[in-house]
């Protein structure tokens, strides 16, 4: 199947009234991939999850996938072609759902993050999940928000866990991770809550003690630039910490993510290097404080 017949297909879809998505869901890996659909992580509304869990693995390595949409959209059920394609490579993948703009503001889509963390972590092993090696990942706000759990220790630890102790190491793809000053009243009123804006960004809390960060975004990324990315790696790597980055030439914010989809790998290498990040980490203790091997040496670049 060659990629001219698929971007046909997709655009056939499209006149279909066919959204691509739905394309990408349903071509999605479905033998050897175990969906479990609409789990409870916490009461009211929004607190639900999908688990993909690879059928042929026990205790398999987990990534908890937090989807973007501008912290004001998306839905867990958009997301089955990241989720199905990584279970597909052994990795059990749990994608929950969390309350959105205007609903509620910062912080609470990182405390609802932090709960469905919480949630895998106590829960997983039943699913054929490995509780000692979580790794958080997500895409452009779920990037923000994977990252400010593991770079800023209190939203896990107000649920009883340490981002040092407890998560094996974090994947952002196009994430705004030092995006002051806003340029959108919108940004300014979902971040209004946060006092000090400086207290919202991410790069704030960089680190040299942090779980490993694997770091990617695209050089036509014009959503969130990529010196969100060039600017947290410098400074998790000038405090002495782990962050392996990936600039993908000519790939921009929605690509980056699609190439997770088997059809689309031939977008950008995201699959690859991603699964590259898990493999070498996923092999280690989750205690990446202890950790401190930069994965380069074992990830060739593809």
């Amino acid at each position: 199947m060659t990629a001219r017949w698929f971007l046909g297909f997709v655009m056939f879809s499209v006149l279909s009234a066919c959204s691509p998505v739905t394309v990408l869901n349903a071509l999605a890996p479905k033998a050897g991939v175990i969906e479990t659909k609409n789990v409870r992580y916490a009461p009211g509304d929004r607190h639900d999850l999908d688990i993909y869990a690879p059928r042929s693995e026990k205790a398999a390595p987990v990534v908890v996938f937090i989807y973007g949409g501008g912290w004001k959209d998306g839905n867990k059920s958009e997301y089955r072609f990241v989720a199905a394609a990584l279970a597909a490579r052994g990795f059990l993948t749990v994608v929950p759902d969390y309350r959105l703009f205007p609903q509620v503001r910062f912080p609470v889509f990182l405390q609802d993050n932090a709960a469905a963390v919480a949630w895998t972590k106590a829960n997983v092993a039943r699913y054929g999940g490995d509780p000692h090696r979580i790794f958080l990942m997500g895409h452009s706000a779920g990037a923000y928000n994977v990252v400010m759990l593991t770079l800023d220790r209190q939203w896990l630890g107000a649920v009883g866990l340490n981002p040092d102790r407890d998560i094996a190491g974090t994947i952002g793809l196009a994430g705004p991770y030092d995006f002051l000053p806003f340029h959108d009243p919108e940004l300014e009123d979902i971040f209004a809550p946060a006092g000090d804006l400086r207290l919202s960004q991410p790069i704030t809390f960089a680190r040299g003690d942090a779980p490993p960060l694997f770091l990617a975004t695209g050089t036509a990324d014009t959503t969130v630039l990529p010196m969100n990315t060039d600017h947290l790696t410098a400074a998790i790597r000038r405090d002495g910490g782990v962050a392996e980055e990936r600039l993908y030439p000519g790939v921009n914010h929605i690509k980056i993510i699609g190439a997770m989809a088997g059809l689309l790998h031939w977008l950008a290498p995201s699959m690859a290097d991603v699964a590259g990040f898990l493999d070498h980490y996923a092999v280690r203790p989750s205690n990446a404080a202890t950790d401190r091997e930069p994965v380069e040496a074992s990830m060739a670049h593809r």
